[in-house]
């Protein structure tokens, strides 16, 4: 699924007759609380779909493909996901 088509199924199934680029506007200001969530408390959870959290990898060593040469990678964050159990039972 798209941006657009997201907007869209929550524009049809919109019961305060927003507009298509309000509820755009509202899809966005959801993901951009979630964003900052996840920045600011390093989780986010949505009950009966899951919790995003921040993990750390660990810094490696990695090769690089063209020329075969090793390198170091560095320590880098990112976002897992862990879906909810009643999210898992629905797949």
């Amino acid at each position: 699924m798209t941006k657009q088509e997201l907007i869209e199924a929550v524009h049809a199934r919109n019961p305060w007759g927003l507009s298509k680029k309000a509820t755009g506007e509202v899809v966005d200001a959801v993901f951009n609380n979630i964003s900052k969530a996840i920045k600011k408390e390093r989780r986010f959870s949505y009950p009966g779909f899951g919790t995003w959290n921040v993990r750390t990898r660990k810094a490696r060593n990695g090769r690089n493909p063209q020329t075969g040469q090793k390198i170091r990678i560095k320590a880098t964050k990112t976002v897992g996901f862990k879906p909810a159990r009643q999210f898992k039972t629905k797949l």
